[in-house]
């Protein structure tokens, strides 16, 4: 029993040191590898929470934060013409979009918590969380970009490809079912026959 109460200690006390290192700001640390992990790690855990939000109702009548209605005129005020279906990492990260988007993400500091977190962000909306369709990208910019997704119909997609997903496999367990019930029930009454004939 000690042996295992002295390897719970250890990984608490690591938790709360990075749980307390989290709570400095970015700037205050370099290139700590167990930090950028950790980053990593609560950037991945949103990004699946809100994919299966995405998945399980409808995306349009989704309200991700207290602001939505502003977030979203004012990206689509700045941003009019930005296609969110499928991105161009281009028009988020090159210099040129840094400076349209720059003042964007700032009219929401004090407004939206941890507006400049590092969240994950999907490319083509059509598709889930990959390594290949995935951009590092600041808080705001992932809400304003989803926000507009859900208003616009275009994460209805996620929604419906997994519901037609499970309308499938719910389809072919039935027909399994049915099968199995047939066959079964063929034989019983093989059975059954074969026993009134006695």
């Amino acid at each position: 029993m000690d042996a295992a109460g002295e390897s719970e200690e250890p990984v608490s006390g690591e938790a709360l040191s990075i749980a307390h290192a989290l709570s400095h700001p970015p700037e205050s640390y370099g290139n700590d590898p167990d930090i950028e992990m950790a980053w990593a790690i609560r950037a991945m855990q949103h990004a699946e929470v809100y994919y299966k939000l995405i998945s399980s109702v409808d995306p349009q009548f989704l309200k991700l934060t207290k602001v939505d209605d502003q977030i979203y005129s004012e990206f689509r005020e700045i941003f009019e013409t930005l296609r969110v279906d499928v991105l161009d990492p281009e028009e988020l990260k090159s210099e040129s979009a840094k400076e349209k988007w720059r003042p964007f993400c700032l009219k929401f500091e004090g407004i939206v918590e941890d507006y400049n977190y590092g969240t994950l962000l999907r490319l083509d909306c059509s598709q889930g969380y990959t390594e290949e369709n995935t951009i590092f990208a600041p808080r705001i910019q992932f809400f304003a970009i989803e926000i507009a997704r859900n208003r616009e119909g275009y994460n209805k997609a996620v929604s419906v490809s997994i519901q037609d997903k499970e309308g499938e496999e719910g389809a072919g367990n039935k027909e399994e079912a049915a099968e199995k019930g047939a066959d079964s029930g063929g034989e019983k009454e093989e059975g059954a026959n074969r026993e009134g004939e006695k």
